[in-house]
């Protein structure tokens, strides 16, 4: 049976699909709410996917499927496939395992130590945490307040069996104060409230330590309640360091999310509030992003979190900096795990927005010192390519700093063009340019061409910025010309070198030259002037794309009578292209937006066909 003959069968069902090349090797693990319907989204030709994930689809030999109840169930499995295959194509994160941790052991008398590496055998494990040296004063504290020994807490002695340390006498034992000698009900007890206090029970604690000095006073027990007023204290001066957020006392988790074009990463970042106060902050940096929307990114990053090791406790809130793509399976599990619903929030103003967006400025500043650890890396190497670039087309200048220009129209409607920069042989998305053609009628590449590199190097001219080492336009010497004859009337010839790339031999043209020259097939030099006129022809592609859609949405869907921008976009998101609402079936559309609405668009587009 074909991958399309398998893809018709489907159920529409929530399920799990896998993605095989030839050789069998696991390409990509996905999740959907109706397995037919998303699985076939990726070979539908209209779906604008980008150049990564049609790369994958053309390794696509075989496709498996994993049924379940509900949304939740294949959320759950979907992380456990890719923690356990890591496939290609998904989303990877950095440093998985290096964060610290405090683990409480699962015993009768139970231990707490810092450590990086969890393991399966049923001790909780708290965290992670992004500073080890403030988690482990934290815990020191702790120790302090609740009277426990260094040996409750050491690491010096390790079973390396199990990881975990081994009880020994300590320097408090000669004291007499060694936690081993403890009776068990007061030594759980000072494990119980400690592990409160790491979950921000703070409130509670000090509620339940101040009756316990007063049943202590009153018992004439007054060694004990000084020892009981002794740890209020440090647990007041403990809550007080934390950072009060808000006044009610609420337990909420808070993600934000920043992305760097420059790098081709992310960083998701998590607040943790109990109780009002900001107990602990983790951050993450993804990559393998490719074209992913900021939507699909954050969605990754909060399922990977709640469904992996990292989740603690379940918030009765959890707020976002954006919606993410499709909410319903996370919150769904969320909702089950702690028994009634979870709130769902996208603040946008007051207190809360604040809370955002100082949440949103960690995660920019954590990005932009990955940003320049990367950078500072690069500086000072130069690939060979491009040396190699420079011999080759004989260039006044090693190519570091390149932008190339392309075209896009359909018989001359919403005729658009594209700018990409590479600097250093890799792609610096933050220097892509769009640009909607406005001078040109009808479908003229030439004229369109001297628009967009008048507009462009007009600008740079006219700011004093700095110019690229070396211009690239898309086709043969008729567009070399045009971008010549611009750079003539701007004086800007000999201040760059710019050359033609032809797509029919890989021939590069330069200017005033008859012949063209042909790099060696098998030079990475030829690879990167590929990459680079591809990514332009790519994002020119892309951004045609959606300005037809756009159009084409308001006249084919949006003018269906109760058919909204909403719900349109619900239509696209499921179907991929109105050519597939458009031969899509009665039930799978009712399936899609409801039977009333289905009904009436299925009506509508079986006219237009």
């Amino acid at each position: 049976m074909t991958v399309q003959e398998k893809i018709a069968s489907l159920p529409l069902k929530p399920g799990v699909y896998q993605f095989f090349d030839e050789k069998k090797d696991l390409l990509y693990v996905g999740k959907a709410k109706k397995l037919r319907l998303r699985v076939r989204s990726y070979f539908q030709e209209s779906k604008n996917h980008d150049r990564r994930i049609q790369v994958m689809i053309s390794k696509i030999r075989h496709l498996e499927v994993i049924v379940t109840d509900t949304e939740a169930e294949a959320l759950m499995l979907e992380h456990t496939m890719i923690k356990t295959h890591q496939p290609r194509y998904n989303i990877m994160y950095r440093d998985d395992k290096s964060y610290p941790y405090i683990c409480i052991t699962n015993e009768d008398r139970p231990r707490i130590y810092p450590t990086r590496t969890p393991i399966q055998d049923g001790s909780r494990y708290l965290g992670p945490y992004d500073h080890v040296g403030h988690m482990k004063k934290t815990l020191d504290t702790l120790r302090q307040m609740f009277h426990l020994c260094t040996c409750a807490v050491s690491v010096k002695t390790v079973d390396k069996a199990r990881g975990a340390p081994k009880w020994r006498r300590c320097l408090d034992g000669y004291l007499g104060q060694c936690s081993v000698d403890l009776p068990q009900d007061e030594y759980s007890d000072a494990i119980r409230l400690i592990e409160k206090v790491l979950s921000g029970k703070t409130e509670q604690i000090r509620r339940e330590l101040v009756e316990s000095m007063e049943t202590a006073s009153e018992a004439l027990h007054f060694e004990s309640a000084a020892k009981i007023r002794d740890s209020v204290q440090s647990l007041d001066v403990f809550s007080q360091k934390m950072k009060l957020v808000e006044e009610i006392t609420v337990n909420r988790d808070l993600f934000a999310l920043a992305l760097s074009q420059e790098i081709d990463e992310a960083c998701g970042v998590l607040f943790r509030v109990r109780e009002g106060k900001l107990i602990g902050k983790f951050h993450r940096f993804m990559k393998n992003l490719g074209e992913r929307t900021s939507a699909e990114i954050m969605q990754s990053f909060v399922e990977d979190y709640y469904t992996g090791q990292h989740a603690e406790i379940i918030p009765n809130e959890v707020m976002m900096s954006e919606p993410i793509e499709d909410p319903e399976p996370i919150l769904e599990y969320l909702s089950n795990e702690l028994g009634k619903k979870v709130k769902w929030l996208y603040p946008k103003i007051g207190e809360k927005k604040q809370l955002v967006n100082m949440a949103i400025s960690n995660a920019e500043f954590q990005l932009k010192q990955r940003e320049l650890e990367k950078l500072e890396a690069d500086r000072d190497r130069t690939p060979k390519s491009l040396e190699d670039l420079k011999t080759y087309l004989h260039l006044s200048r090693l190519p570091r700093r390149m932008e190339c220009f392309d075209n896009s129209n359909m018989q001359g409607s919403d005729p658009v063009a594209s700018m990409v920069c590479f600097v250093d042989g890799k792609p610096r998305k933050s220097m892509y340019k769009k640009y909607a053609i406005k001078t040109v009628v009808g479908p003229d590449d030439f004229a369109s061409m001297r628009e967009i590199l008048r507009r462009r190097y007009g600008r740079l001219k006219k700011e004093g910025a700095h110019l690229p080492d070396l211009i690239v336009v898309d086709g043969g010497k008729g567009q070399l010309s045009a971008a010549v004859e611009v750079l003539e009337e701007l004086d800007l010839m000999g201040a760059v070198d710019v050359i033609g790339l032809a797509k029919r031999l890989e021939e590069v043209f330069l200017p005033y030259k008859k012949d063209s020259i042909l790099i060696p097939k098998t030079s990475p030099s030829l690879r990167i002037l590929q990459q680079l006129r591809d990514e332009a022809h790519r994002f020119a592609i892309t951004f045609h794309r959606d300005k037809r859609s756009k159009r084409t949405l308001k006249s084919d869907l949006t003018t269906i009578p109760g058919i909204g921008e909403t719900t349109s976009k619900e239509l696209l998101r499921t179907f991929g292209s109105v050519q597939s609402v458009r031969h899509a079936s009665l039930a799978e559309l009712q399936e899609a937006i409801g039977k009333k609405m289905g009904a009436r668009v299925y009506e509508v587009m079986q006219q237009k066909r």
